[in-house]
């Protein structure tokens, strides 16, 4: 029992030792086993205290939700109710509103439709309109072509010139008042002479015009181009300026002449940019005049000769006012006459009416007589009567003799 089995440190372990330390090992290990199987005991007691009470607390909480969950039911079976009844009338105001809306858009689509076929009309009238007006600007191209050929053909130009000087002269005045193409006593023939109202002597108008210098000056790339053409321009109006000049003849023609130039472009074209041409016009007595100053010349000349067919025609109107006063001084007699015979007539009535009165009173006083046949003084009566009844002989020949 003393044997040492073993050394902690320097201090040695016998065998009664080590028995007595296993055994008090073993005493503390039951008795920590006992005091732990004691304490798992009263836990589990604890436990199944709290598990019962946790059991009590959910059979609580599950009959508490059975009672709320039989309520919810109860509830949600009215709010079903409830919502199958406001189903059935949302249903049957959705279909209501539905067909409202199914009549709408199709009267929509039918007013639509019927907007939409009118569009369709207006869009084929004004397509319509646009072919029209697209063949009107291919005529109007193939014109402005031929125009461009005419202007450019010198002799097409001028007969272009005089059409248009022909046409406004022709709109505006009679056939007496012009004439195109009148031979002069110089044997000159200008294009169109006008007669003015009182004077014998002719208005000359020339229709031809330079139009080469405009192209030139309008084509005109550079400064030295354009003046060459600006140039050019001013001596081929002089030029024709001087042969207008030539149509002036004293006694025969008027003492200015007319150079119309078809074209307001070119009319404004020389009046801005060649202020030395449009004067040495003036100086030899021509005007330089466009379509729009020639009618308004024509319609002068139209003016004075309507005023001069006026004068003429003047003494005929004396003439008809002075019958027209005669005339009705003879109705003023003619209805004093038919005033004075409606006087009489007049009296003749009252007078009749006079009488008709007392063949009335006397009437009555006989119907109230009693007698087989007439007395004279009934004889005389009737006698009376009778020759008031007849008309005054004093007024028939009057009468006779209207």
């Amino acid at each position: 029992m003393d044997t040492i089995l073993f050394f902690l440190g320097d201090y040695p372990v016998t065998v009664l030792q080590a028995a007595l330390a296993a055994g008090g090992f073993m005493t503390l290990l039951v008795l920590s086993l006992l005091i732990l199987t004691v304490r798992q005991s009263g836990a589990r007691r604890r436990e199944a205290e709290e598990q019962f009470e946790r059991q009590s607390r959910a059979d609580e909480q599950i009959n508490a939700l059975m009672r709320a969950q039989m309520e919810l039911f109860g509830r949600l079976q009215g709010v079903g109710d409830v919502l199958s009844n406001k189903q059935s009338e949302l249903a049957k105001a959705v279909s209501e509103r539905l067909d409202n809306v199914t009549q709408r858009v199709g009267e929509n689509l039918t007013t639509g439709a019927k907007a939409t076929a009118d569009q369709l009309k207006a869009l084929e009238a004004r397509l319509a309109v646009i072919d029209a007006a697209q063949k009107n600007i291919g005529t109007l191209s193939e014109q402005v072509t031929s125009l461009t050929s005419i202007l450019s053909n010198k002799q097409a130009r001028g007969a272009f010139g005089q059409g248009q000087m022909e046409a406004i002269i022709k709109d505006a005045l009679p056939s007496s008042g012009y004439s195109f193409q009148a031979t002069l006593s110089t044997r000159v023939r200008p294009d169109c002479l006008i007669f003015l109202p009182g004077d014998h002597r002719g208005l000359v108008i020339d229709a031809k015009f330079p139009l080469e210098a405009f192209e030139m000056l309008r084509r005109a790339e550079d400064e030295a181009g354009e003046r060459a053409a600006a140039q050019q321009l001013r001596a081929d109006m002089i030029g024709h300026i001087q042969a207008v000049r030539q149509y002036l003849i004293p006694e025969e023609t008027q003492e200015v002449a007319l150079l119309f130039v078809p074209s307001e472009a070119l009319h404004a074209e020389l009046h801005e940019r060649f202020e030395d041409v449009v004067q040495r016009a003036h100086k030899a007595r021509v005007l330089i005049v466009s379509p729009s100053l020639l009618m308004l010349s024509i319609h002068v000349v139209k003016s004075l000769m309507r005023d001069a067919a006026m004068r003429e025609q003047a003494h005929l109107i004396q003439k008809e006012v002075g019958l027209l006063i005669e005339d009705v001084a003879r109705l003023a007699d003619r209805s004093n006459n038919l005033k004075k015979h409606m006087a009489l007539t007049e009296k003749d009535l009252r007078e009749i009416e006079t009488s008709a009165q007392k063949i009335a009173a006397r009437g009555q006083r006989i119907d109230r007589m009693d007698f087989d046949g007439p007395t004279p003084a009934a004889q005389t009566m009737l006698a009376q009567a009778q020759s008031e009844l007849l008309p005054n002989p004093l007024l028939i020949p009057d009468e006779a003799a209207e």
